[in-house]
């Protein structure tokens, strides 16, 4: 039985029991991407696959999203022509492969000279673990990147934390093989690749490159270039130690002031989704001041930024820095378009609030992306950003 929620998003992926390998199980509703007969918001599942319930931490900065920067900024490399320096950088990238497991039935791409990237933010208990592993790393933020062919500008696809998916039973299964559950809950128990089978079959857009980050890297990375200006738009007191008071108009951060103030969301009447757009604009404010003149002018701090960057972020085999730097050296924070998953805000399905994804529109939006035709869905349907304090 579904009610009305008030707007509420509790953000903690609740997993039940889930079934030991081999043992015959009933298969869920789900079909591959956000129209299909499996699609959110749709009826039945809410039980997750799984003997264990995951232990949650308090949200240290898995909101760290900095991982995109990692893309995006290499791109004033080009300009420097330290290749070589790329190249010390890119062999101290930490790596994973988490398309080992995905063994078949993954979205075909369609339009050559496209890249969609899968950010993930995450708060783990050990800094060093490893992201292929379930059980070890919990998603706090889920963001498709799609660069177009043209590579001149990016959209950046936010998807709730708490979006109501049908996730397979693995990342080698069929889509339609699980129960629905919090998108957040794929990593939990698959690690990065359930993750991106899960992310995959929702949107069925095909995932070309995966960045994970934990929340240590997005203090160190916003400190390199010495902080950032960010809009509050109310006056707060986090709900954290040291409890710190936000007031409104802008401010500038550093690195553990930002990781606090993105983290808040019980204050705002919009809840996780006050969050996320505050998780946006800090990407938009790293991006602009790390290709500022007084970083790429500077090259210690450059440095620093740069070393920061790449001991943060875990990506796959064949992520290349010295590619991304050749293709995507003219984006700048102007070119990052800010989109959020078509959803229809949040509901109680069997007794815990999720957000319920708008299927057709994101269906559309979705498909626009794998046809490489984003701009045209933008220009069609995204609403004006919200200014803060609106």
């Amino acid at each position: 039985m579904k009610q009305p929620d008030s707007g509420r998003i509790s953000g903690r992926a609740h997993v039940p029991g889930r079934a030991a390998p081999g043992r015959p199980r009933s298969a869920g509703s789900g079909g591959r991407g956000p129209g299909g007969p499996g699609g959110p918001g749709g009826p039945g599942g809410g039980v997750y696959p799984g003997g264990r319930k995951p232990r949650l931490r308090p949200r240290w900065g898995r909101i760290a999203l900095v991982a995109g920067i990692a893309v995006l900024v290499l791109g004033v490399l080009g300009t420097l022509g330290a290749w070589a320096y790329v190249n010390r950088l890119d062999d101290d990238l930490a790596r994973t492969n988490p398309f080992s497991e995905l063994t078949g039935g993954r979205p075909v791409k369609t339009v050559d000279g496209t890249l969609n990237i899968m950010l993930v933010g995450s708060d783990s208990r050990d800094p060093d673990a490893p992201v292929d592993q379930g059980s070890e790393w919990r998603a706090d933020t889920i963001i498709v990147m799609h660069i177009p062919s043209s590579h001149d500008k990016a959209y950046l696809v936010s998807i709730p934390r708490d979006l109501y998916v049908p996730i397979p039973e693995s990342a080698g299964a069929d889509c339609g093989s699980g129960q629905r559950a919090k998108i957040n809950a794929a990593f939990a128990f698959g690690g990065l690749p359930l993750a991106v089978r899960t992310v995959e079959c929702f949107t069925d857009v095909h995932i070309d490159n995966v960045m994970a980050i934990d929340f240590a890297g997005f203090k160190e990375v916003t400190d390199a270039l010495g902080g950032v200006d960010l809009t509050v738009e109310r006056t707060i007191t986090s709900i954290h130690k040291p409890y710190r008071t936000f007031h409104k108009g802008v401010r500038h951060m550093n690195g553990e002031q930002a990781l606090d103030w993105i983290r808040q969301r019980k204050q705002f009447p919009e809840g996780d989704f006050a969050r996320m757009r505050h998780q946006q604009e800090f990407l938009r404010a790293l991006m602009d001041k790390a290709a500022s003149t007084g970083t790429l002018t500077n090259p210690k701090k450059l440095n620093s930024f740069l070393k920061a960057t790449t001991d943060a972020v875990t990506v796959d085999e064949g992520f290349s820095l010295i590619d991304m730097a050749i293709q995507f050296r003219s984006l700048r924070g102007e070119n990052l378009h800010f989109v959020t998953s078509p959803h229809k805000g949040s509901e109680t399905i069997n007794g815990e609030s999720v957000v319920v994804s708008d299927r057709e529109n994101a269906l559309a939006m979705y498909k626009a992306m794998a046809a490489d035709k984003m701009d045209e869905w933008v220009a069609a349907n995204a609403s004006p950003a919200p200014k803060p304090g609106s």
